[in-house]
């Protein structure tokens, strides 16, 4: 996880899949807290805390993570509220905030410890709070990404529903994203599979800059997905993105 977490702090600002994360988000977390005076969000894995940046627009922003590693990170980009802690014991109390995201954490945990970790964040959410949480979807896109971030499982729509149904959310929007790269991601991990899938120290790789034309293509990709996501859903993609609320 250290390893991830170093790769993704080198080009998380300027890489095309990090910028198009918080562009698909962006939106979603404005819609979730208006209305809201001096809302607090929390980040669960917040990794390195580069999106408590982002979200520290919003409102006052927290984040926690495993990794001290990542805390780390969080403190070179001025997070100061920041601890370490895991999603399935968050160190906060019940009703404690008003919007909680989980970006690219629940996939890396068993499904016990991933219904505990949607029942405390159900638990530290205020009534009508809001719950953003994206992860990867479909099984045929596995590939070195897979070894390298500790992937245990790709979700579908229908399980991911399920999922956060069960720890007493009322889904509000449920999309696939990534479609616009769907069809190079699946050429690219097919090929890896076929090739057989590296090692964990080979995967390291796989979290790199692409050459400065591919990523302005891609980021453009993405940005104008961003676009489209704020009036449809996309029947298919790399990512699932979920916004559930507390009754």
């Amino acid at each position: 996880m250290d390893r991830l977490l170093e790769a993704t702090y080198r080009v998380e600002q300027q890489h095309f899949w990090w910028k198009g994360l918080r562009g698909f988000v962006r939106p979603l977390v404005a819609e979730a807290i208006a209305g809201r005076p001096d809302p607090r969000i929390l980040d669960c894995g917040c990794g390195t805390g580069a999106n408590l940046i982002m979200l520290g627009e919003f409102g006052h922003a927290s984040g926690f993570d495993v990794s001290f590693r990542g805390l780390e990170f969080a403190h070179q980009y001025g997070q100061r509220r920041v601890a370490q802690a895991s999603i399935a014991r968050i160190p906060f109390g019940a009703a404690s905030f008003d919007l909680v995201t989980a970006f690219d954490v629940l996939y890396s945990l068993s499904e016990q410890q991933e219904a505990a970790a949607l029942s405390e964040i159900h638990r530290v959410l205020k009534p009508g709070g809001t719950l953003i949480v994206n992860v990867a979807a479909l099984r045929i896109l596995r590939g070195n990404h897979e070894v390298f971030g500790d992937e245990v499982r790709r979700s579908t729509r229908r399980r991911l529903r399920r999922l956060v149904g069960q720890a007493g959310f009322r889904v509000t929007r449920l999309t696939y994203s990534n479609a616009f790269l769907f069809p190079i991601m699946l050429t690219v991990r097919t090929g890896q599979r076929l090739m057989g899938l590296a090692t964990p120290e080979e995967a390291g790789t796989d979290v790199v800059l692409p050459p400065a034309p591919v990523n302005r293509l891609l980021s453009l990709l993405l940005r104008v997905e961003a676009r489209a996501l704020r009036v449809v859903d996309m029947p298919i993609g790399s990512s699932l993105l979920c916004v559930a609320r507390k009754e």
